[in-house]
């Protein structure tokens, strides 16, 4: 019973350690799926196909160089690291 309790605590403080990233992934769903929900509201208020689609693709523009601009820092510090790893491998 106490190794389930201490299994609980570990995962409870995993997540509590891992709530930035957690809260960064939600962000990009948040943007990813922001062209579709802009389309559908338009569509329920009554607009054009032409207007859904030239906002829609607006909107979903600027979300993905919204998602680069997330994911190129993370992508650099990724990178970095592998980088020295292979430079100290190669000396």
């Amino acid at each position: 019973m106490s190794s389930i309790i201490s299994w609980i605590k570990r995962e409870i403080i995993y997540i509590r350690e891992s709530f930035l990233e957690i809260f960064k992934a939600f962000f990009l769903f948040i943007l990813i799926s922001s062209g579709l929900v802009s389309a559908i509201f338009l569509r329920y208020l009554g607009y054009s196909g032409t207007v859904i689609t030239f906002f829609s693709i607006l909107i979903e523009f600027i979300a993905l160089i919204l998602c680069f601009l997330l994911l190129k820092n993370y992508l650099e510090i990724k990178e970095s690291s592998q980088t020295s790893k292979i430079k100290e491998k190669t000396n």
